[in-house]
């Protein structure tokens, strides 16, 4: 008996043994119609099952997610069979499983008309009809009388909207309907995988559906804004109208329809605010839809028009969670490099900044002053008067043109909004190694008035010939090279090139003084180590570290992870927090547990990172060696943070004893990470230009600062103090600045900012005047 016909025996018959080696199967031995097959079977295992049934399902369950499964004739009418047995049972049934298989057939597809007809008839004896869309194509599995008794059903008291797609899927011929069944959703809280809706966008009779949609909603906004309309408090649109609003709306954005943006403009303000001065809002359950569509597919359009709403909304709760959504948004629209770079001018003009394109001017007259706004590093918005800069806001311009102040304000806002996602979408676009045409390049990012303040500071590589590169920086460039409008422009990265390379630019860096949008220059790498060989589908190389948890979490959040929130209750020992990467084709997932409470923080630990890729719509998880280069080092080096700005290691106030406070010894003065590498290749560039350059030295991974009464070793990573000659700890609260204030640094990097603030502090420790600092130096000197 082959291990296919054992497992099936081990899911069919309660009293059936499993011999040893299957206690754990490995289902690469079989074939996909063997695993469609025990799918099947796995689907009839009950809940009060035997142990051996329940593991094996959970395999077959496992297996078929990972890989795609295949269907014999046979396999599909007994899945439809099933289905009917499972409803009888339970009174539901996952009839998306039906049109999977019939999806995944391997031969003709069987008569399933007779039990498709039965699940039919059970759905429409319930008030509430679930899963629409999957019962509109079993309805056309079922025949044509029972297709038009479920359109019937649905279409009944449900508007004008919903009745319009409801009608053209059920136009749609049986395939279509059964491809588009997958955009199903209980609730609209949760959406399902991308390929999904590119079925519906690759679908012309959908998309027209969406545009009109779309329309609708907006002239019924405009509508209830006019009079016409009774307006009631949220009643603006129905929950069903606001599901398939949602379901349009991330079609339409995934094609990134060219009618969209006017459509904001409308719908946005049309659902947020009321036509009365209520604080309430025509639908603030679509409002909240429309940013959960944006963080599937984002385009600057929305997420400015999204701010814009922000600002402007009545209700003292909603800009709070639309603060938190939009994160998840930011984060989005970065990996959407195909269309985040998109920068409208606004009427701005490029300018020259000492002797440098490098900035946009936008200037307005009001009365006898002129308001300017400039945009370097962020726009700004400063008065003039007869070509005189002021100080501040002249009070005539307050009193006489109110109106055009708050309009420069708000632009100023804007823009540094753009600003924002422009330089996170740059950034994002390192691991899809995104690559521009030169001329567009040329005319839209180095030369755009807003965005080439930023891409200027920034290295960029044209291909002058297939497979040379040519590396600049347009900042220190006085004219753009010639190349082809359609040669090849992309983000250099340090882990494309030379050392020496390396070393060269960080070194014009520091001495123009230029700091780049992002860290790039002093970006850190990180390649594959032997460890990690040795392991090979996962890595230990930031595991065993105590955290704090939430301060993590945060983190996660911020840098666009999705991670379930942990804590002492069921279910939340432990979780994978995961990031998708390069255009969705690659996923990372970082595992950590709950440890325990410290007082009132939260402790975690780490554990290992694993990288999967996307085949055929499946994730499958990948050997670190098929990562690509950029996916590994982007993916670790968030990892990395993580673990080194929320460490325990790193907090000079810890005090715990026990195994705790012995990891925070070891961590907090342990081999420097990469990020840490960076930084003390940073002050090795710097240090000289101090004005305690002559008591300062590096070692190793120390700062090591001469003070009058004792020499101090600051850590490169944790920025914790040890005190010679005994190596004894001191303690400092975090300053917050670094030095004077004036130093240079080449990108915004806390602990280095903080590791400098100590040795500004101890370089002069006679001046000290903290007693609780002075007393640890005095204890041991």
């Amino acid at each position: 008996m082959d291990l296919a016909a054992r497992l099936t025996h081990a899911l069919t018959d309660p009293d059936f043994t499993l011999e040893d080696q299957d206690r754990n199967p490995d289902l690469s031995q079989v074939s996909d119609e063997q695993l469609g097959s025990l799918f099947v079977a796995a689907y009839q295992v009950r809940a009060s099952a035997t142990h051996t049934m329940t593991t094996v399902r959970f395999a077959v369950e496992d297996a078929a997610r990972e890989r795609q499964p295949r269907f014999t004739p046979d396999a599909c009418r007994r899945m439809f069979e099933v289905l009917v047995e499972r409803y009888e049972e339970t009174g539901w049934a996952d009839l998306t499983l039906g049109l999977r298989t019939l999806e995944s057939c391997a031969g003709p597809l069987p008569d399933v008309s007779e039990p498709a007809r039965r699940l039919v008839e059970f759905r429409l004896e319930n008030d509430t009809v679930r899963q629409p869309y999957a019962l509109l194509a079993v309805a056309g599995l079922a025949g044509d009388g029972t297709l038009r008794a479920v359109v019937e059903r649905l279409s009944r008291d449900v508007g004008p909207i919903v009745a319009d797609e409801i009608a053209v899927m059920a136009a749609l011929d049986p395939a279509e309907r059964a491809l588009l069944s997958d955009i199903d959703r209980d609730h609209r809280f949760v959406s399902p995988l991308a390929h999904t809706w590119r079925r519906s966008a690759d679908n012309p009779a959908y998309v027209a559906f969406a545009r009109r949609a779309l329309v609708a909603a907006a002239d019924r906004t405009d509508a209830i804004r006019a009079g016409e309309i009774p307006y009631r408090a949220d009643k603006a649109f129905t929950d069903r109208e606001i599901t398939s609003l949602g379901q349009a709306l991330r079609v339409a954005l995934l094609r990134d329809e060219p009618w969209l943006p006017e459509l904001f403009e409308r719908l946005l303000p049309g659902v947020a605010l009321a036509p009365t001065t209520a604080k309430t809002l025509p639908s603030q359950a679509l409002l909240y839809e429309v940013v959960r569509a944006a963080q599937d597919f984002p385009t600057p359009e929305l997420v400015t028009a999204i701010r814009t709403v922000r600002r402007t909304v009545r209700h003292a709760g909603v800009p709070k969670q639309l603060d938190k959504m939009l994160k998840k948004v930011d984060a989005a629209l970065a990996e959407r490099t195909d269309v985040a770079l998109r920068l409208p001018r606004l009427e701005f003009d490029t300018v020259s900044i000492n002797g440098s394109a490098a900035g946009g001017v936008l200037r307005r007259t009001a009365g006898d002053y002129q308001a300017v706004v400039t945009v370097t590093e962020t726009a700004t918005l400063t008065w003039e008067k007869d070509g005189r800069p002021l100080r501040s806001l002249p009070a005539p311009v307050r009193r006489e043109h109110a109106a055009l102040v708050k309009e420069l304000r708000e632009l100023v806002k804007r823009v540094n909004a753009q600003l924002v996602t422009l330089v996170r979408a740059l950034e994002g676009g390192l691991t899809v190694e995104a690559v521009h045409p030169y001329r567009w390049w040329r005319t839209e990012l180095a030369g755009h008035p807003l965005a080439g303040t930023l891409v200027r500071r920034l290295i960029w590589e044209i291909e002058v010939a297939p497979g040379e590169w040519r590396a600049l920086l347009p900042e220190s460039d006085e004219h753009l090279p010639d190349a082809p409008d359609d040669a090849s422009v992309r983000l250099w990265h340090p882990l494309r090139s030379e050392p020496h390379a390396v070393r060269n630019w960080r070194d014009l860096l520091t001495e123009r003084c230029t700091r780049q949008p992002f860290k790039q220059a002093f970006r850190e790498i990180y390649r594959l180590t032997p460890a990690e060989e040795q392991t090979r589908v996962y890595s230990n190389r930031f595991a065993a570290h105590l955290v704090h948890y939430r301060r993590m979490f945060a983190l996660f959040r911020a840098r666009g992870w999705k991670s379930d929130l942990l804590g002492p209750w069921d279910g939340g020992d432990g979780d994978e927090a995961e990031r998708t990467l390069a255009a969705g084709e690659w996923r990372v997932r970082f595992f950590h547990r709950w440890a325990d409470w410290a007082g009132e923080d939260e402790l975690a630990s780490t554990d290992q990172v694993r990288f999967d890729r996307r085949v055929e719509g499946v994730w499958r998880e990948a050997p670190l060696a098929d990562v690509p280069p950029l996916v590994f080092s982007e993916a670790m080096r968030d990892v990395d943070l993580f673990v080194g700005v929320t460490s325990i290691a790193a907090d000079p106030d810890w005090t715990d004893r026990g195994p705790v406070r012995t990891y925070w010894e070891r961590a907090g003065f342990a081999e420097l990470t990469a990020s840490a590498e960076a930084r003390r290749d940073v002050l090795e560039r710097i240090l000289p230009r101090l004005k305690i350059a002559d008591r300062c030295t590096l070692d190793g991974r120390f700062l090591v600062v001469r003070g009058d009464l004792r020499t101090y070793r600051i850590h490169l990573g944790s920025a914790n103090i040890l005190m010679t000659p005994d190596d004894s700890y001191l303690c400092i609260v975090p300053a917050g600045r670094s030095g004077d204030g004036k130093v240079f640094l080449p990108f915004e990097d806390d602990r280095l900012s903080l590791i400098l603030s100590k040795a500004f502090l101890l370089a002069a420790d006679t001046e000290i005047t903290d007693e609780t600092i002075l007393m640890q130096i005095k204890r041991g000197a």
